[in-house]
């Protein structure tokens, strides 16, 4: 009796998903708990394993959208798999080359000249050159037609990550009042202090230090220090968050998704960066999940990893704020009165001005910058 392949639940709320990859061809053997496709949904991407060995039979293709419950394939326990034999193509006989024209005949495609007998050696080359010429224009073949308009373009459908993504960004440009605002910090101590503590700090945790880690000590201070921004809009009703879920942006192949780090004032370094290198895992792997997902209370997001300068995060909805960091640059700065190269980052806070003042939203920035350039106000939990 076959197996039926169905879509499971994935998440709540979610309803349907579109079928990526399939990692069987149809009649293809698959043995017990070998992945058989990765569906897309618009808040995770996920594998589904086989629950039985033996043939599969594919109902839907790739690219198409399924919904939860839906069979997707079937699989004939202990079948043997089916092979498909190409059709033998019958040889096509060499077309024979036609018979080269004897040197006195001319065909419409040539040219013979004619020479007078007095004609000099001279005279006789610019006759044949002239003839080659005139013989070359006549077997021109004139250039292809240029491509149609739907030649020269490519259609295919969003997926539903995608659809969400640009749902999420389009509503939170609609109902929230975001503004943005900048400051830039000195990355020097940080890295002094990663370039001092990299070795021992990866002996002992077996992750590198890196710099989100700091970034989301920093946040964290700064959430603490000014409330409005750990905070969000419930209809007519402010809600307030006492604690502290950061999420934090990665790219995917499928698009930007946002795991978060769960309790992060409670992690040291070690833990945020554990946390981090798991969900990067995830992440490459397709396998973050739904509830990786939920419950942040404010965003992260590293363009500079990509070699970003300067930008205006879109917030991340229900939140109330998002950090930009950027690439780090070496630049001319005043210090105390003497102009040094330092290392500098601009940090871009973007906040729902509904709820936080501009005056909070320097103080936030503020206190970002000052824990950076003092890490160890950092580790002293200041």
């Amino acid at each position: 009796m076959s197996v039926e392949v169905k879509i499971p639940t994935v998440g709540e709320s979610i309803t349907s998903g579109v079928i990526s990859v399939w990692h069987k061809a149809d009649g293809e053997a698959v043995s017990k708990g070998e992945i058989l496709l990765t569906l897309d949904t618009d808040k995770v991407s996920t594998d589904l394993t086989a629950e039985e060995s033996g043939t599969i039979h594919l109902l839907a293709q790739v690219g198409e959208e399924v919904s939860i419950g839906q069979v997707v394939a079937t699989i004939e326990p202990g079948a043997t798999q089916i092979a498909a034999t190409p059709t033998a193509q019958k040889a096509t006989p060499a077309k024979k080359a036609p018979p080269a024209p004897s040197p006195a005949t001319a065909t419409s495609a040539e040219v013979a000249p004619v020479v007078a007998p007095s004609t000099t050696s001279s005279s006789l080359r610019s006759a044949v050159e002239a003839a080659n010429m005139t013989l070359g224009v006549l077997q021109h073949t004139p250039a292809a037609p240029s491509a149609s308009y739907e030649e020269r373009i490519s259609r295919k459908k969003l997926t539903p990550l995608r659809r969400k993504i640009a749902a999420q960004l389009v509503m939170a440009q609609h109902q929230a009042a975001i503004l943005t605002t900048f400051n830039e910090c000195d990355m020097s101590a940080v890295m002094k202090l990663r370039a001092e503590m990299q070795e021992a700090f990866t002996a002992e945790h077996g992750v590198k230090l890196g710099f989100m880690s700091f970034f989301i000590k920093a946040v964290v201070s700064a959430l603490r220090a000014v409330p409005s921004v750990n905070a969000r809009l419930d209809g007519d009703e402010l809600v307030s968050n006492h604690y502290f879920d950061i999420g934090v942006a990665v790219g995917t192949d499928r698009g930007l998704m946002v795991p978060v780090v769960r309790d992060a004032d409670h992690l040291s370094f070690a833990g945020l960066e554990k946390a981090m290198a798991a969900y990067a895992v995830k992440a490459r792997e397709g396998k973050i999940e739904f509830q990786d997902l939920q419950g942040g209370v404010f965003t992260i997001s590293n363009g500079g990893i990509y070699g970003s300068l300067l930008s205006t995060p879109i917030l991340n909805p229900p939140q109330s704020g998002i950090l930009g960091m950027h690439k780090i640059q070496e630049r001319p700065v005043a210090v105390k009165g003497q102009v040094v190269i330092r290392p500098m980052m601009y940090l871009a806070l973007s906040y729902d001005h509904r709820i936080v003042d501009g005056k909070e939203a320097v103080t936030f920035l503020v206190r970002v910058k000052d824990c950076i350039e003092n890490p160890t106000r950092l580790m002293l939990g200041l």
